[in-house]
């Protein structure tokens, strides 16, 4: 067996390079035993440059990925993990990196590379079914804690332990970061990581770091920073930064260590109807000052409702200089040859989009909001504010926007490859897309619809989501597109009633189209039918038996009943079976009738790029 580590395992850390990129790499190592080699342009190198394509594209949007490319021999199995607190463009570039690992263990089956922001790690055997975290290895600093080394080793225990709770109970990524202040008067400061990947359970995540936790006395006593890497959960603490963002976890020595005096009472009538008073009055003031609150919210709530969305495009434009988004209108003019129909790249509801050429010679759409729409300067003002704060690989980049006199003029980034149905439900066209390009783009459209649900600063219920709406760039890659029917939630709503049902029928849910009632799991919905349209390259609304004049929705679930689910597969596809029948599930599970048994698209992004995930019973298919 070939065994190579990078001689960073005892590296020295200077105090300033806390996150200088160092990596760690092993070769030909599963569990101990070699897994051999392979040869240049044979079938296990192509399915393994397959895999670091789909790991590195489907990882971008919550950090993580697994999958398998092939059949044994040439059988490939791979995962990959960003730091749970890095943005999906530094994710993607480090990623990039790892192919580095191709040259540093050339031809060998096995290999795993660690950089202190992701690790890829793949092998000929299949692992992904077990909850092993190996390999895995101890990595510390060599510099050691020299004023009262037990209560820092302390410090970093309890640190561990917080994190992992918070990490188990409050993430989806099973991320966490923290700090412990005041326990060192020579390191003030301690950083602390923990990490799992997202297939695990919740008990599963939690035994593993518990495991780590447990074993890193043995090897990192009195050091100022240590580390253990795994290929499903990790830890490290450092007494310099490390990390991007904020500290989830905070506990401090000075606290953690006060003893409050006692309170001594000297039993007294007066003195306990003066203690009385004093613990009545504030707490009926409270009360008071909440219910005059709660009202002032609830006579107000219209009102707030109204001016949110023009104060929030006052702040963040603000910031952004808003001249840079502001076009006139005899530029656009200009660019589109006042709107030519020859340049008319499709219509709307809400109006016509063309495309143009700007002064600079970049290309770009232009969504013209016809006069007799019903999205007024406000709602222009909504998906401006969206469009141009929300900025994610799989969303249409806004470019500016024109208020002109009556003229309401969006500018988008231009697409090549126009919209998904139209090579979806082109005869001809729909040839282009294999399964490896329609994986690619069910993965980025539930990647960008999970960043407008949970990852972004604004919570965004889209309500319109259908193949019209995704758009494809130069190389297939899908971006979501249509804010303009997308609203604003609180942060403590769920679920919004409104009199105007705006989508496209096919594609709503139940509780949305009968009762005008949305939510992120009505997106959810929409999704489910778009996967489905994917795999099967027929229209929701479209027919299977012209006799029977059955919908998709109803033709997948009698087939899925029936076991002859392949059935409804596009016959231009050549996919492994396994694989897309699993997807098929996935959608299914999507379009459920009770939207609470619906999942999440945190939940759907896990089940579509880890196979490890167990999927529930689908119940009642609407």
């Amino acid at each position: 067996m070939h065994f190579l580590v990078f001689l960073c395992l005892l590296i020295f850390y200077l105090p300033v390079a806390a996150n200088a990129e160092y990596f760690y790499y092993v070769c030909d190592s599963f569990e101990g035993t070699s897994t051999g080699n392979y040869t240049n342009n044979s079938t296990y190198q192509s399915n393994l440059n397959l895999l670091f394509s789909a790991l590195r594209s489907n990882s971008t949007g919550n950090g993580f990925a697994a999958g398998t490319v092939g059949a044994v021999p040439d059988k490939v199995t791979g995962i990959a993990l960003c730091r749970g607190d890095l943005d999906t463009s530094t994710c993607s570039t480090c990623l990039s990196r790892t192919l580095d690992i191709l040259n540093l263990c050339p031809y060998y089956k096995t290999a795993w590379m660690w950089y202190n922001s992701c690790n890829m790690y793949f092998s000929s055997q299949y692992f992904l079914s077990s909850l092993a975290n190996s390999p895995n290895q101890n990595l510390y600093n060599i510099n050691n804690v020299t004023v009262d080394p037990a209560r820092f080793d302390g410090a970093v225990l309890q640190l561990m332990s917080e994190m992992k709770s918070w990490a188990v109970n409050n993430s989806t990524k099973l991320f966490a970061t923290g700090v412990a202040t005041n326990f060192s008067t020579e390191y003030p400061i301690i950083y602390g990581l923990v990490q799992c990947t997202p297939d695990m359970t919740k008990s599963q995540c939690q035994d593993c770091l518990q495991h780590l936790i447990d074993d890193f006395p043995k090897f990192v006593s009195g050091r100022i920073g240590a580390r253990t890497i795994g290929i499903h959960c990790n830890i490290r603490y450092e007494s310099g930064p490390f990390y991007e963002g904020p500290h989830m976890v905070r506990i401090d020595g000075t606290l953690s260590s006060q003893v409050l005096p006692p309170v001594i009472n000297k039993s007294s009538k007066t003195k306990s109807n003066v203690k009385a008073v004093a613990i009545t009055i504030p707490v009926v003031a409270a009360v008071l000052l909440l219910a005059i609150f709660c009202f002032s919210v609830y006579k107000k709530r219209s009102h707030r409702r109204k001016t949110f969305l023009s104060e929030l495009v006052n702040s963040e434009l603000n910031k952004e200089n808003i001249e840079s988004f502001l076009f006139g209108l005899s530029t656009l003019k200009a660019a589109t040859v006042n709107f030519d129909e020859s340049n008319k790249l499709g219509e709307g509801g809400f109006g016509a989009v063309y495309k143009g050429t700007l002064p600079n010679g970049e290309e770009v759409a232009v969504k013209r909001l016809s006069q007799s729409s019903a999205q007024g300067l406000e709602e222009l003002k909504n998906e401006l504010v969206i469009v141009a704060k929300l900025k994610h690989k799989n969303l249409v980049r806004v470019v500016g926007v024109c208020l002109e006199g009556q003229e309401k003029l969006l500018v988008y980034e231009f697409l090549p490859n126009r919209s998904l149905d139209t090579f979806l439900f082109d005869n001809e066209r729909r040839q282009e897309l294999d399964w490896i390009k329609r994986l690619a783009i069910i993965n980025g459209i539930a990647r960008g619809l999970l960043y407008l649900h949970e990852e972004s600063q604004l919570n965004i219920i889209h309500r319109d989501l259908k193949a019209s709406n995704i758009l494809l760039d130069s190389h297939m890659n899908p971006k979501i597109s249509d804010f303009g029917l997308a609203r604003l939630f609180l942060v403590d709503q769920t679920v919004h009633v409104t009199r105007r049902v705006v989508g496209t029928f096919g594609y709503m849910a139940p509780e949305y189209a009968l009762h005008g009632r949305y939510s992120i799991k009505s997106d959810v919905f929409s999704f489910g039918v778009l996967l489905l349209e994917i795999i099967t390259g027929k229209r929701c609304c479209g027919t299977f038996d012209t006799e029977l004049s059955e919908d998709l929705l109803s033709s997948t679930w009698e087939q899925w009943t029936a076991g002859t689910i392949t059935n409804i597969i596009d016959t231009f596809m050549n996919c492994p079976t396994n694989e897309i029948i699993r997807y098929i599930h996935i959608g299914l599970l999507c379009v459920q009738e009770d939207l609470m048994d619906r999942p999440r698209m945190s939940e759907v992004v896990i089940m579509l790029v880890s196979n490890t995930v167990s999927l529930q019973e689908e119940k009642i298919i609407y």
